[in-house]
This record gives structure tokens, sequence and C-alpha cells, in this order.
């Protein structure tokens, strides 16, 4: 079966703690004209504008219907979508089902301006305030009892194998010009020394909070693939949400991901020792550990494993060779920044990180109270008959 849908083109904004520069229409309206710059396509191509954006209370404003004029995209239709750190993927997966009914060219963007909003306090309030304030403390304590769970029901997995995922990724980072947090010479015990964040997590599990955004454009692959320029195929996506409700999941098991994942895997048509490399959406540190499990690269209770033997490498598959959210966390473009970096990998424009010989990835993103996942499977060729031909 032959892909419908293809990426043609990219832009990631450079990554800041605070974009001063740029107000939030504008950060959204430079990622649109590098994208465009990147397929060598005019304003007047696009067909119809997909905006991802994190929640209001982020930047206090959320008007994307407003802003496509000061894109340079006025006159086509323009949809919104929200489902937290997931958004930037499902922006995408909107274009992608655009161009699936009709459409030709389609872009997706998403960003956010951490700088400009109290983030974790704003994230405390999207709880239940019947049900759900006992748990209401931000991501990091939220992902912090995730995190405690997998330690207690696998105790040889500590503070350690997050040190070393913490690590790995800034080292990653290093080769990323997109990447915020860089840190040359971070070892292991520098980052078992910083201050506690919410135990098991200390300051560099988590990511830091960025300025930053992401556009991609999809189009119909009957026509990507008479492009001269590189294009990377859709092969597959899937999302899937869970209960919002804490007490009653298994957070160390993600039934969302496991669900997700699988579903991707079919409808592309692989397994998972076919996928090249990979970028998940790794907030912190401990999720390696869980979202490999997730993905249906090793058993329960063997991510751990998996880190102590080769942070940043599991089942063979190169993880986040771009530094990963741990390095870069924008929320609203998080996801969709996954979905470019696997698009300039599979393309061999990567630069100083590309993975040599790649040409199945799998892009990753997780959003709300640890409920929402989504997976993008993406590939060098049309149909994957043909990917296994060249391998």
């Amino acid at each position: 079966m032959k892909a419908e849908t293809a990426i043609i083109g990219t832009g990631q904004t450079r990554t800041r703690l605070k974009r001063k520069d740029v107000c939030y229409p504008e950060l959204l309206g430079e990622a649109c004209r590098l994208a465009l710059l990147d397929a060598g396509l005019p304003a007047s191509a696009i067909d119809a504008v997909v905006v991802g954006s994190g929640p209001e209370f982020f930047e206090g404003v959320a008007d994307p219907e407003l802003w496509a004029a000061g894109w340079t995209l006025p006159g086509v239709p323009v949809f919104r979508v929200a489902t937290g750190g997931t958004v930037g993927a499902a922006a995408t997966m909107v274009a992608d089902v655009l161009c699936r009914s009709g459409y030709d060219t389609v872009i997706a963007v998403a960003g956010d301006k951490l700088s400009e909003s109290a983030v974790q306090y704003g994230l405390s309030l999207v709880y239940s305030p019947l049900l759900g304030r006992d748990f209401a403390a931000g991501a990091p304590s939220a992902v912090a009892n995730q995190a405690s769970m997998y330690m207690k029901r696998y105790p040889d997995a500590d503070g350690h194998h997050l040190a070393r995922i913490g690590v790995k990724m800034r080292e990653n980072a290093m080769n990323n010009p997109y990447a915020q947090l860089r840190l040359p010479g971070l070892t292991e015990e520098a980052a078992l020394r910083m201050d506690w964040l919410s135990t098991p997590l200390r300051l560099l599990d988590s990511c830091p909070t960025s300025d930053a955004a992401c556009a991609l454009i999809v189009q119909r692959a009957g026509l990507a693939e008479r492009r001269r320029l590189p294009v990377v195929y859709i092969q597959a996506m899937a999302a899937v949400s869970d209960g919002m409700n804490h007490v009653d999941r298994d957070w160390t098991w993600p039934e969302a991901l496991r669900r997700a994942s699988q579903l991707c895997y079919d409808r592309a048509g692989i397994d998972t020792p076919e996928i090249d490399i990979m970028e998940i959406y790794d907030a912190f540190s401990s999720q390696h550990m869980i979202w490999y499990e997730g993905l249906g690269l090793c058993g329960h209770g063997e991510g751990w494993q998996a880190v102590e033997r080769h942070p940043g490498l599991v089942s063979g598959i190169p993880v986040n060779p771009s530094g990963g959210v741990l390095s870069n966390s924008s929320v609203g473009a998080s996801s969709m920044i996954r979905q470019a970096e696997i698009a300039l990998q599979l393309t061999g424009r990567a630069g100083d990180r590309q993975i040599p010989d790649v040409r199945i990835g799998l892009a990753h993103g997780w959003g709300g109270a640890i409920q929402f996942h989504s997976i993008s499977i993406l590939s060098k060729e049309r149909s994957i008959d043909d990917v296994r031909a060249e391998k």
C-alpha cells in the first residue's frame, strides 16, 4: 500500500528561554515562513491552515483565526486544535486528514511562548475542582508520581538511570542548533548533585520552558512525488486518549500509548525492528524507560535495563538524536518538532545529528494528564515495500 500524503516542508524557529523579539503571532508566522521557504512554495500555494496551541493560560490569548492573515496566509480556512502536549502532532494529523479529503497542500503550525506564563500554576488549574484537586500539582509532581510508581515496581531502576538519560540528551543537543538546553561537559555525577525538583526527579531530569514554534507542510502524495525537493511520506498516524482519573490508571504501563503505537504499526504494515530512528516526547528523563515499554520495544520492567545498557538506544534504535524535549520544550510545538526531526533525518538534512541509513522513523507525543498519546510513522519512500527493497 502506498502513502496518500507527504511532508514537503519543515520550519523550526530558533528556541530561547525568552524570545523578546517577537510576539506570539509573529513566532508562529516565523515558523510558517521557514516551512514555505523549505518547501520552495509561495504562500498562495497553501489551501488551509491548521493551528495547534497550548491552553490559553500559557499566553493569556489564543486567537489564531485572527492571525492567519498576518502570516501572509489570508483567504484560506483556518482550523484550531488543542490537545495539550500532543497538540503539535494533532495539528499535523488534521492537515493529513484534510489532504486525504480533497485539499492539495495544508500547513500545520504550533508553538508557545512559555516565558509569558506561569506554566505549572496554570497546569494545576486544569483538574476537576471536586475530583482532581489532590493531584493538581503541575507536570513535575505528576510525573514524579509516575516515576516513583515505576521505581517501586522495579526497584533496580533508580536516579542513576534518570541521570544517564539526562546527560545523553544534553550531549545530543550539542549537535542541534535548534536546541535550547545545551550543556557541554555535563556528567552523571553533576546531574545527581542537582537540586530536587520533585522526588525522584532532580532539576536536569526535567525539560526547560521554551519560546518556540514549528510548522510542517503536508501535501497529497501524488503531487509530492513529482517534486524535485526531498519529501517524507506519512505511512500512518494514530492518537489514543485515556481517562483523566489518576487513581484507576497504571501510569507505569500507559494503555493509550500501547494502543496508539500498535494501531500505527498495523496501519503502516511494519514491525518494530523495521524502525530506524525515533523521536519520543521526553519531557522528563524517567519517561524514557516507561515509553520504551509502552511502544513495544522491550518488555515490562525492561526499560530501565535498556537505559543501563545504552542511554538513547533501545532495541538498536537511536532515540532523540536531537536532544528531545529534555533540551527544547515549548509544549505547543514539542510533538510537531518530533515529526520535523524525523523528516529531517529521513531526508538526510539533520546536520551533525544525522543518523546514517535511516528510512523509517517514529515520532511520539504525549499530553494532558499523561493521558493523550500520538504516534506517527514516516518513511523515505512512498511504499513500505520500496523501503524494504532499498534495505
